[in-house]
């Protein structure tokens, strides 16, 4: 995984500790709340005794997404934001019904995490790789 999870260091910093920059904090908050989501989901299903299908309707959606992810794909991120609105929809209906819910609570805020650190991610990964490869190009002339 080149951006999600590598740290920014260059080549004189070999004994300096590992600097953490805003795209690696991103990518490390995107994951942490996609696994908060994903076990929220499955715990959720898990309360309700949910036949097998309702596991895969309610789970597979953010599975989906893993390998793009984990190759750095921005499409991939992109599209996981596309699809956490789908369960902000669910969930902001559930509170409503369930306001006590901390299971329901603790998905809505995974999934709001989720989105920003996700939007953010590809923001700033973005403007990361134009920055190198205008300094590929530079150094290429």
């Amino acid at each position: 995984m080149p951006g999600a999870w590598s740290t920014r260091r260059t080549a004189g910093d070999r004994g300096a500790p590992v600097k953490f920059t805003l795209v690696s904090s991103a990518a490390w908050l995107t994951w942490l709340s996609w696994s908060a989501l994903l076990l929220q989901q499955a715990a959720d299903a898990w309360a309700h005794q949910a036949p097998w299908f309702i596991w895969v309707l309610k789970v597979m959606p953010l599975l989906l997404f893993l390998p793009g992810m984990r190759k750095d794909n921005m499409r991939s991120y992109i599209w996981l934001c596309f699809v956490c609105l789908g369960y902000f929809m669910i969930l902001v209906q559930r509170i409503f019904a369930q306001p006590d819910s901390l299971l329901v609570v603790s998905g809505l805020v995974a999934v709001v995490i989720l989105f920003i650190a996700a939007m953010l991610y590809v923001r700033w990964r973005a403007r990361e790789l134009r920055t190198i490869n205008a300094a590929q190009m530079d150094a290429g002339d």
